[in-house]
């Protein structure tokens, strides 16, 4: 069932809000298919209304979205969601059912999916995020954090080409942060396009491949997670309330060069050793 991972564009793309607030301004971006991009930004830089775009959850004031070359404004959010899966920042907007296996199966028994092929796509995605005992579990007797795995787990089940995550690491402890991890690994290691929205630099640094940092709807950087978190680039972090990683920080007061994430910072060392 899971296709390789689509190229999502958006031109000039411009949103404002009914009541006046212009949320995203002439913003223009490409995706590659398998991509692993990372969103990040102060609260009301723009990250959730730029990505609720890309499944038609929103609709561009300005400009266009488009998914591998073609101009989506006349497709239906349904449609959509076989090609783009959203993760919730709130899980709670996103469960519905009375037993987590049936909210895992929601999606892709939408998408077609019976019988055994159904069973699989459910179980895999609950080993996935390490629910796999609580099939018959009530979703609101889990804590959130396992909810918020849980939420993913349903986007996981469908399949879905690319898939968005909307601060998927919020109330995971040590652990849960490294699943997360593990599944954008697995995600694109399997052609998967995955963006995230973060404040969880270190997160950013280790998982993703490229760093897009939003201001007041506008994007005011983009590149790897080392040119971003760079030292010269600390300036315009600071302007958005964000810091680099402690690798980078670190590495940039030890002289190392830039450093983002752990493993880089050992590379350096082990280098000047």
């Amino acid at each position: 069932m899971t296709e390789r991972g689509v190229e999502l564009a958006v031109e000039g793309l411009g949103h404002v809000y009914p009541d006046g607030t212009r949320a995203l301004d002439d913003v223009s971006l490409v995706i590659p298919p398998g991509a692993r991009l990372a969103i990040v930004g102060q609260n009301g830089s723009g990250k959730t209304t730029l990505v609720r775009h890309l499944n038609g959850l929103l609709r561009p004031t300005e400009g266009r979205v488009l998914i591998d070359g073609r101009d989506i404004a006349g497709e239906r959010v349904a449609a959509l969601a076989r090609r783009v899966g959203l993760v919730f920042q709130d899980p709670d907007r996103q469960i519905f059912s009375g037993r987590v296996r049936t909210e895992v199966a929601f999606g892709p028994r939408n998408l077609g999916l019976r019988d055994a092929s159904l069973d699989e796509a459910v179980a895999t995605a609950l080993e996935a995020v390490g629910l796999a005992g609580e099939a018959d579990t009530n979703p609101y007797d889990l804590g959130f954090s396992r909810r918020k795995l849980l939420a993913l787990a349903s986007v996981l089940a469908m399949g879905t080409p690319a898939v968005v995550l909307d601060e998927p690491t919020t109330g995971q402890d040590a652990m849960g942060v490294a699943r997360v991890q593990a599944i954008v690994a697995q995600l694109a290691a399997a052609g998967r396009t995955v963006i995230a929205i973060s404040h969880d630099m270190r997160f950013v640094a280790e998982a993703f491949e490229r760093v897009v940092v939003m201001r007041a709807g506008r994007v005011v950087l983009d590149g790897s997670p080392t040119e971003v978190f760079a030292e010269p680039n600390w300036p315009a972090l600071a302007s958005t309330y964000l810091e680099p990683p402690l690798a980078a920080r670190v590495g940039a007061a030890a002289g190392l060069g830039s450093t983002p994430s752990e493993s880089s910072l050992v590379d350096a060392l082990a280098a000047r050793a």
